[in-house]
């Protein structure tokens, strides 16, 4: 028979309850279409890192849905009772394995196993602590199962020293255990350059030309080879000098680059010494070997003149060109032999140390050690499957309810594992805060989650991060760039935060409601300052003219201008008409207020509020309605299935808004209270007064209101 499933809704959708062992056994029956999440990252989230890893199984950084299900599957598999991931613990109890099968026999062995390496055996549980560190546990083994035979595991010195050796001349294989070894495919290649390399020593053996030294010849071509360059260059120099004396002077070091290098610190090893000729160059003058020599050679010349000359021509305080081609040609032999020399990498052991390396029984006793370790693979596989399975038995349930529903986000049981912490800021907490590698490309596409959004870089120490942080309740006033406030993490750690970005859409109706008043009273207190600032710059100017205009004279037989009554006069005249227009229209508005029945007219001032903030909150409220967490979470990475919205009633316990407690008292008496009386409300309310007196002056209706209470009685 088919699963049958249980569906909860939030969000506007329907979501499945996984609320036993089975739910989550028969997940690979559940249509991905009715999953909330087709593939989330594997890093960022607020759930062990280890866990997302074991989850992520082909390691590219994501999770999907067929690795999801196969998790599900391989651990209700291993348990006696499924329905112990609903309400796990932080340990695994060993009974809760289920052994029947060869792979949970394996795994509840491989448990006990790694709590005798960790000492202790008497337990019966085991926790993710106890099995993250799975290469610590497996260097607690000489056997880990993945063919990589460190020296430790010989047991005997001269096997142990022949595994150092293969690891001298190829470099290290790393264990599972974090040891340094040897592999069979490292072992073999090693011993296979032995044997080329004492066949290619075998052919020379029996030339004396190739080796005049026996087995020192290798060591004295060397050293000649390092001091080949230097040595003809100086017998070519005295040779030039020779053929003409004003050469000698040119080839030498002048006094100016020895000036040169006065100024400078000076070693053997600098470059500028070895650019120069190894002794003074004479016509004809033989090579000293061990005095007057360049610094920067003395030490491969004397390396040269001990296993080299010595051995050959015998002790000597100087060398003719002669001697050095006749030495040089010793070696033509040796050197043509030893271009045909296979890999040189182990050279370095020496041929005494190869000659005992080539004991065929060296090599099959680490054969036998490498294919010993390879029979404990199995149990290496176990260790790493209890590592799994207790990371999977405690933590599964909680990704499930944030990936195939988001149950934790809805029902608010717990923060969810994409939400960060919560940020404190401007009187409000924030609690559906994700965090975010770029500001700039996640806010292109979160726009659309039509929320308000704060970016915010987050500072603790030398630590940093960035998060977007939901405004769903409260008001946007005061929400800028600059503004600071606290972040505290899923650890409690508080960090500083600063407002970076924000991306601006309706928090609220009932700030939608304030806004086109806001908007205007903004609109005028910008013109009434742009007029003030007009009128002040005019008064200045006309200040200084008219200080200018005293100290100047004026010219001979000129008039003062006369003063213009009738444009004085049309001044006045159009202030008049101004005012009576605003009055006449003041007059009809109260007038016609006046009118209504006194049930009409709290229709009225409704009707005109509804006019004034009815499209900005119409506006807003389809924004809200269409609030939606998925364009939030797809710039993070993850691809969303469902449109998870947010609506007001949610969204309003996203965001707490500061709120004396309830019982609190409150002192209602300010000390530092503004104590000056408002006069300019006093001027604003009397110059409304002032132009509907005269609005109703100006309509008649004033006068017959005067006439007809002053008119006596019975008249």
């Amino acid at each position: 028979m088919a699963h049958r499933w249980k569906f909860f809704r939030a969000g506007g959708f329907d979501q499945v309850r996984l609320d036993s062992g089975a739910d989550i056994a028969a997940l690979g029956e559940l249509d991905p279409k009715l999953w909330v999440a087709l593939s989330c990252p594997a890093k960022g989230l607020e759930l062990d890192p280890h866990t997302l890893d074991l989850l992520d199984a082909d390691r590219d950084g994501r999770v999907r849905i067929p690795e999801v299900i196969a998790a599900a599957q391989w651990v209700t598999g291993l348990l006696k009772n499924p329905d112990d991931l609903i309400e796990p613990q932080a340990v695994l109890p060993l009974d809760a394995i289920d052994d029947r099968s060869a792979e949970g026999k394996l795994i509840l062995s491989s448990a006990r196993t790694i709590l005798k390496i960790l000492g202790k055996s008497e337990s019966n549980s085991i926790s993710a602590g106890e099995t993250t560190d799975t290469v610590k546990i497996l260097a607690g083994t000489l056997f880990n199962g993945d063919g990589i035979i460190p020296p430790a595991a010989a047991g005997d010195p001269a096997l142990a020293q022949a595994i150092k050796d293969v690891i001298a001349c190829l470099g290290p294989d790393i264990d599972a255990g974090g040891a340094e070894g040897i592999s069979k495919p490292k072992a073999d290649q090693f011993f296979r350059e032995v044997a080329a390399y004492l066949e290619w020593w075998k052919r020379g053996e029996g030339d004396p030309a190739v080796l005049p030294l026996g087995d020192r010849t290798p060591a004295a071509f060397e050293a000649l080879e390092a001091v080949r360059a230097p040595i003809t260059d100086y017998y070519a120099r005295c040779a030039l000098a020779a053929m003409d004396s004003r050469a000698a002077a040119a080839l030498t070091v002048s006094e100016a680059a020895y000036a040169a290098l006065a100024s400078r610190t000076l070693s053997p090893a600098s470059p500028e010494l070895k650019a120069l000729p190894l002794a003074r160059i004479e016509a004809g003058a033989p090579l000293p070997l061990a005095e007057g020599l360049n610094p920067a050679w003395e030490a491969a010349m004397a390396a040269f003149l001990e296993r080299c000359v010595e051995p050959m021509l015998g002790r000597a305080e100087r060398s003719s060109a002669e001697e050095w081609c006749d030495l040089s040609g010793r070696f033509a032999a040796h050197q043509k032999w030893r271009a045909t020399r296979p890999a040189q990498s182990v050279e370095k052991l020496g041929i005494e140390r190869l000659r005992a390396l080539a004991d065929r029984r060296i090599q099959t006793a680490i054969d036998a050690l490498i294919a010993e370790d390879k029979t404990h693979e199995a149990e290496a596989k176990g260790i790493a499957s209890v590592d799994r399975l207790v990371h999977l038995y405690r933590d599964l349930h909680t990704f499930l309810n944030n990936y195939v529903s988001f149950r934790d986000f809805y029902t608010k049981r717990a923060k969810a594992i994409f939400q960060a912490g919560t940020l404190y800021l401007d009187g409000r907490s924030c609690e559906l805060c994700v965090r975010v590698e770029d500001a700039a490309k996640h806010a292109a596409l979160a726009a659309q989650a039509m929320s308000y959004l704060a970016y915010c870089d987050c500072v603790r120490g030398t630590e940093k991060m960035q998060i977007a942080a939901a405004f769903t309740g409260g008001d946007s006033d005061f929400l800028m760039p600059g503004r600071n406030g606290v972040f505290f993490d899923r650890k409690a750690r508080d960090w500083d935060a600063t407002i970076t970005k924000v991306v601006e859409q309706p928090i609220s109706i009932r700030q939608s409601f304030w806004q086109p008043y806001k908007r205007l009273g903004k609109f005028v207190s910008e013109q009434v300052e742009k007029l003030g600032s007009e009128r002040d710059k005019a008064s200045t100017q006309s200040l200084a003219g008219g200080v200018l205009a005293l100290g100047a004279k004026p010219p001979e037989g000129a008039k003062p201008a006369p003063f213009d009554v009738a444009k004085f006069a049309g001044i006045f005249a159009a202030l008049g008409l101004a005012v009576g227009a605003i009055g006449t229209a003041l007059a009809a508005v109260i007038t016609s207020f006046v009118e209504l029945l006194w049930w009409q007219m709290p229709l009225a001032i409704f009707g005109a509020l509804l006019a004034v903030s009815g499209p900005s909150m119409i506006l807003a409220a389809n924004k809200l309605r269409k609030r939606n967490l998925g364009p939030l979470l797809d710039a993070n990475g993850w691809a969303i299935n469902a449109r998870a919205t947010i609506n007001l009633p949610f969204g309003a316990s996203l965001t707490q808004v500061a709120a004396l407690p309830k019982g609190g008292e409150r002192a209602l008496t300010d000390p530092y209270r503004e104590r000056t009386r408002p006069w300019a409300w006093y001027l604003f309310f009397l110059a409304i007064a002032a132009a509907g007196i005269y609005g109703l002056w100006a309509s008649g209706h004033l006068g017959a209101w005067l006439r007809l209470t002053t008119r006596a009685p019975g008249s």
